[in-house]
């Protein structure tokens, strides 16, 4: 048995009083979170400036600690001169909102003196009423209702309707297989959600139906054809939404938008459109990251070893022709999918070399062809003359990496507990390479 952080979102019903003072909440803690931004640029420009007039360092303005600990111990100073209504919601906002800041500003820091690798990380900005409602409670009573299985428990904000049952989690919490940490509101896909994060004890899993290795490759005409020749097809869940959705894009560029030069407020008919734009985004995102979770899902059941390629979707998607078909596959969705779930059912995901040139490589006899159109559908071996769909020869071809000698992965240790390093090859163990655990990869 293993223990593993997992989390459970359930989507709300609120009532109208209680939708705002969810509302109130997040503006509490975007309000907490840009108070302690200003407090620290403030710091910072002074700083400078004082540096700019050759004042010593050991002269300079006190620098501000960034710990959530010492920003709120700032707040709780301020707070009643910066923000008399604080009374009103929970101090878990305002911690929450601190929380944020402390955590984006030491990202900042490390990726600014080079002790974190990958992308550069920018300043934390402010943040504006138009970003994502979200606050986390993580002290005072929240968690599952005791009376029945249709409500959640809210700090300040009380017993809050669930749009679905929570028997999975409270059966686990009856059990005490199961552990709240946190809870997570936010205004997402039109409407209320709450993300528990639990700590939760798994046993030991199922194993696979199938059993052996399977390989997958994505692509966009098929959503993956695996090693076993299965091919399983892409629902085009934007293209089927295209119609529609141009025809509202159409209608709100006839109305009344809002413009920042000249102020102008945008009409309720704007607003009504564009609603009705997130709202068709919305159902194709759900359609789309459910066929994923079944691919998945079904994936990890039937088989000990899954073996993907490490896709650069980033860099993919720069091809202006084929932006919008890789975005609407979900490509990188399916790989985290996938890592999490091998990991608490105890199978192997192996993530090829990104430049392993799967789809030229022949199946039957290794030769490497030169060149491959995208438009070559049909793989033709020219050293042996091998003929078969350009996809299946990739997916085998992956397949075949499990047990190559030169992928030097080993396998992997259950669940929750830490594997070894995989020396450099033609593949690698998920999560095992140093790029991939300082979050280079794309996908």
């Amino acid at each position: 048995m293993t223990t593993v952080l997992q989390a459970y979102q359930f989507a709300l019903d609120p009532t109208g009083q209680q939708q705002a003072m969810l509302s109130s909440h997040c503006g509490a803690a975007r309000f907490a979170h840009n108070w302690g931004l200003a407090q620290v640029r403030a710091v910072l420009n002074q700083r400078e400036a004082e540096r700019s007039y050759g004042v010593p360092e050991s002269e300079l303005t006190p620098s501000l600690n960034w710990s959530a600990y010492s920003l709120r111990k700032a707040w709780n100073a301020a707070k009643d001169e910066v923000a008399p209504w604080w009374g009103e919601n929970s101090k878990e906002a305002y911690a929450s909102g601190l929380a944020n800041l402390a955590d984006a500003l030491g990202n900042w820091h490390t990726s600014r003196t080079g002790k974190r690798a990958g992308k550069r990380i920018g300043f934390p900005r402010f943040k504006s009423k138009r970003h994502r409602l979200s606050c986390r409670f993580s002290t005072g009573s929240f968690g599952l209702s005791e009376s029945d299985r249709r409500h959640v428990q809210l700090p300040r904000i009380g017993l809050v309707r669930t749009h679905e049952s929570t028997r999975k989690l409270a059966r686990h919490v009856e059990r005490g297989t199961a552990r709240i940490r946190s809870a997570t509101v936010s205004f997402q896909r039109g409407r209320w959600h709450v993300s528990l994060s639990v700590e939760i004890t798994k046993t030991e899993p199922e194993p696979a139906v199938k059993g052996g290795t399977v390989g997958v490759d994505l692509g966009v005409k098929h959503l993956a054809v695996l090693s076993t020749g299965e091919i399983i097809a892409n629902p085009k869940h934007l293209d089927a939404a295209q119609r529609e959705l141009r025809r509202l894009q159409r209608r709100a560029a006839r109305q009344q938008g809002p413009d920042k030069r000249t102020k102008r407020t945008p009409s309720n008919r704007w607003r009504t459109t564009q609603a009705r734009i997130a709202t068709l985004h919305t159902a194709v995102a759900n359609a789309r990251r459910d066929g994923l979770h079944k691919l998945s899902t079904r994936l990890v059941a039937e088989f000990d070893t899954v073996v993907v390629e490490d896709l650069h979707v980033a860099g993919m998607v720069r091809n202006r022709r084929l932006a919008r078909a890789i975005s609407g596959v979900g490509m990188g969705e399916l790989r985290r999918q996938l890592d999490y779930k091998t990991t608490w059912s105890g199978r192997d995901l192996v993530a090829a070399d990104r430049f392993y040139p799967s789809s030229k490589t022949c199946n039957d006899c290794g030769a490497v062809k030169a060149k491959l159109r995208l438009s070559e559908r049909t793989f033709t071996c020219d050293h042996c003359g091998y003929r078969t769909d350009r996809d299946l020869n990739a997916a085998r071809n992956l397949a075949g990496l499990a047990s190559s000698p030169s992928c030097g992965a080993t396998k992997n240790e259950p669940a929750g507990n830490p594997r070894k390093t995989s020396p450099a090859g033609s593949g690698y163990r998920h999560g095992k390479t140093p790029t991939q655990r300082a979050g280079a990869n794309a996908a």
